[in-house]
């Protein structure tokens, strides 16, 4: 799994790289065929002061990519809503993989 956090108009820190790296390993613990994710943190001063810290996330599984963000007036908030989001999304994703792939019902033979 590749992992690639940038920062747009702020520093990433080591513990915030930390912290980003810890959230989003719950991810793979659930799902697997994770293949690259790419983080953005973002510091927006022309946006609500509580809106200010955003974070976004695009994750490429096989087979498809599942985008999520989030903004919040607290960076570390921003992550943890954002690591819930990709969380439900990934398990959503796959439920449905795993549900395509029953078996089909054995037919009698008489």
């Amino acid at each position: 799994m590749n992992l690639s956090i940038s920062g747009h108009h702020l520093e990433v820190t080591p513990a915030l790289r930390t912290y980003v790296t810890s959230k989003l390993d719950r991810i793979s613990r659930h799902f697997d065929q994770v293949v690259d994710i790419r983080v953005l943190l973002t510091v927006d001063n022309q946006t609500e002061k509580d809106l200010r810290q955003k974070a976004e996330c695009n994750i490429h599984i096989k087979g498809k990519n599942i985008f999520a963000e989030s903004s919040h007036a607290d960076l570390y908030a921003a992550v943890d809503e954002l690591a819930d989001k990709l969380d439900r999304q990934v398990l959503r994703h796959k439920t449905k993989v795993k549900d395509h792939h029953h078996e089909t019902a054995k037919r009698e033979h008489s």
